[in-house]
């Protein structure tokens, strides 16, 4: 498991390119056969990827972790962006299909990734906080998720948010998760823009076309940094950055948070203008 440690704003803001990316970009999440996990020091989150193939996967417990079992003190967020695929937690099945959700909550002693088809496998995106209470397993699909239009094809950023982990979803302890999909001809994704200082947040872009590439944008509004993101690659975005970007073609991305509270509407928005 890789370690991020945390960086304050005056740090990040002397970072080169190279700087920035080795902090805050998460590449090379899904490998065949394999689970990876990068550990933030922001909010203590851990974003993963699992791409079981023939054989199904363990969710391990790396030993800096110090725990008996991976969720003996977290929770799991898992949303799928490959192929159909099964988790087991505890001897129980779920199926996820695409963009499908499901939530594992603390106390799951055993979680195991499998794929329908090794040609098309799944690929498990997984996302982690530390938990204090323990809430059931709860399987949420995308045609149960709570669908919200926002945007505009005048201003190039028509979307559809689909919300599956939030305070009238699937209940956590202080996970956020939900994932959203542009719409065809647009390429902005929240704009305007905010920070939330009381929550950290991780994207994994998603469903960009071969050869195309998002420019998505962090650092404090008045310093905003580019970062040039690939198809299936991670942001951690600390507290007190925005987090933003502009893609070269449609694409999708899922969004999640953990910090002090789950309410998704708790944030700072930041005015164009100001932007700098």
């Amino acid at each position: 498991m890789q370690q991020r440690h945390a960086s304050s704003p005056r740090e990040v803001a002397a970072f080169t390119t190279t700087g920035l990316r080795e902090n805050f970009l998460v590449e090379g999440l899904f490998q065949p056969g394999q689970v990876q996990l990068v550990y933030s020091h922001y909010d203590r989150l851990i974003v993963g990827g699992a791409m079981p193939g023939t054989e199904p996967l363990e969710l391990p417990c790396p030993e800096s972790l110090k725990a008996d079992y991976f969720l003996e003190r977290r929770e799991l967020g898992i949303l799928n962006v490959g192929g159909a695929g099964r988790v087991l937690v505890d001897g129980m099945a779920y199926e996820l299909g695409p963009q499908d959700c499901l939530y594992v909550g603390r106390g799951a002693a055993e979680v195991q990734f499998s794929s329908h088809d090794a040609a098309h496998p799944a690929r498990f995106y997984l996302l982690s906080a530390p938990a204090h209470a323990a809430h059931p397993t709860t399987l949420r699909t995308q045609a149960q998720a709570t669908p919200v239009a926002m945007g505009a094809v005048e201003t190039a950023n028509a979307r559809t948010i689909y919300k599956y982990i939030y305070a009238e979803g699937i209940q956590s302890c202080q996970l956020v998760m939900g994932l959203t999909q542009l719409a065809p001809g647009s390429v902005w994704n929240t704009m305007p823009t905010h920070t939330h200082d009381r929550r950290t947040e991780a994207y994994l872009y998603f469903n960009l076309p071969e050869g195309q590439r998002v420019l998505h944008l962090m650092g404090q509004p008045q310093e905003t940094r580019p970062l040039w993101v690939s198809n299936e690659q991670a942001i951690i975005s600390p507290p007190w950055s925005i987090h933003s970007g502009c893609g070269t073609s449609a694409y999708a991305f899922v969004w999640g948070m953990a910090g002090e509270n789950r309410e998704y509407t708790d944030m700072d928005a930041v005015a164009l203008h100001e932007l700098a």
